[in-house]
């Protein structure tokens, strides 16, 4: 059942990160909007990456996993069930070296599983995750979000379609930290943001 929102931080940095700051206020617009309870995700607490006792027990059919791989996948599942519960997806990433967070790829890594969110067809892969709208929050400090060295919004936009999430919008977190330095309104544009105006 989706009730409720994911909010997803990945920015090494704590206290002064733009994403984190807005990612936040965005939810909190959300949450006025909706009336839906958040579950929090901070991936800068640390998330393992997947190894050859993930990839074996992931290729074993279910029914036939030992305790040993059901616990090699347990923090999958943990993760993959806070995104089938969320019906709203905001990930807060900062760009780092032109793409998101090692840790943020770890979290891919973790949720995109064939036959749990996604499946592969005679017409090629089919994302399982629909009827979900997502919110990516990115900030850089000097790639431009949409320009040609920026591997971050065009990779979690293209993940997030292939777990079956088409409903995406980019959050410029650069222009909207600049709007609120200059006294700008930027819980409006917010707002508008999270009622799908922008």
């Amino acid at each position: 059942m989706n009730n409720s929102i994911l909010l997803i931080n990945s920015s090494s940095r704590i206290q002064g990160s733009v994403t984190r700051d807005i990612s936040a206020q965005l939810v909190q617009q959300l949450q006025q909007q909706t009336g839906l309870s958040t579950i929090e995700r901070d991936l800068a607490d640390g998330i393992a990456f997947i190894d050859e006792q993930w990839v074996g027990a992931n290729f074993t059919d279910p029914a036939e996993r030992s305790a040993q791989q059901e616990a090699a996948l347990a923090e999958s599942d943990r993760l993959i069930n806070e995104l089938k519960q969320a019906s709203h997806i905001v990930i807060a990433a900062p760009i780092y070296n032109f793409s998101v967070p090692a840790v943020v790829k770890a979290w891919i890594d973790q949720v995109a599983r064939a036959r749990v969110t996604f499946r592969y067809t005679e017409n090629g892969p089919e994302g399982l995750l629909k009827g979900k709208k997502a919110y990516l929050v990115i900030a850089s400090g000097g790639v431009p979000l949409g320009s040609e060295v920026d591997y971050a919004s065009s990779y979690l936009r293209h993940v997030m379609g292939f777990l079956g999430i088409d409903d995406v919008t980019l959050v410029n977190a650069n222009d909207l930290n600049r709007a609120a330095n200059d006294h700008g309104d930027i819980q409006q544009q917010l707002a508008a943001i999270a009622a799908g105006e922008q």
